[in-house]
């Protein structure tokens, strides 16, 4: 595959919905933009830690041991499924409640839990992992390649993320999405929790 094919597949990736995703659109239709977006930044530096260790050959060493790979699948899994529950437990809460609790909540909050969520998913450590064998295959006397493909893909999960954020909290969308508000936050705590049962039981 070449360098187009990789950068097409890399849009591919961020734009196909998973737990990710959902995190960003259940944050920002409980918590207000700002919150998504931190969520959506968190995203992008957990895709940091991704890059730099599958250049150091760190993530093929994961995949290898079997125990640290479970335990490092069941940490994600449990991280998912809590973040689940805790969007069911909440959903009884109104929006002025939430909002009003956001406020208090400083960015970093939201910044950790977009960073936990991605960097705990050990589908998204294979996913750079292979994607990496292919763009150190390209030129595999320098490091350029590989440093601009990583680049790349940090800065189209924070801006994929964060558009996902500003849409989901503009004006048109609210007028739309408030009325359903509730059943919204059940299906992503739901679909959060899905994932992480899914990630856990089936690998």
């Amino acid at each position: 595959m070449d360098i187009w094919g990789l950068a097409l597949l890399g849009i591919l990736i961020v734009i196909s919905p998973g737990a990710d995703f959902v995190l960003v659109l259940q944050t920002s239709l409980n918590a207000g933009r700002k919150a998504g977006v931190w969520t959506a930044l968190g995203i992008s530096v957990a895709i940091t830690l991704h890059i730099s260790y599958s250049m150091l050959g760190l993530s093929y060493f994961i995949s290898q041991n079997p125990t640290l790979f479970a335990a490092l699948r069941y940490l994600g899994a449990g991280y998912l499924i809590y973040l689940g529950v805790k969007g069911l437990l909440s959903k009884g809460q109104t929006l002025h409640i939430e909002r009003r609790k956001t406020e208090e909540q400083s960015g970093f909050y939201y910044f950790r839990q977009g960073l936990l969520c991605n960097a705990l998913n050990p589908k998204t450590m294979l996913f750079f992992l292979s994607v990496f064998s292919q763009v150190m295959m390209i030129d595999t006397t320098s490091q350029t390649i590989p440093m601009f493909y990583g680049l790349y893909m940090i800065a189209l999960h924070g801006l994929w993320f964060s558009a996902v954020a500003m849409l989901l909290t503009s004006d048109a969308c609210q007028s739309l999405l408030l009325s359903a508000k509730d059943h919204i936050n059940k299906l992503c705590s739901a679909g959060l929790i899905a994932f992480g049962a899914s990630l856990g039981l089936l690998g």
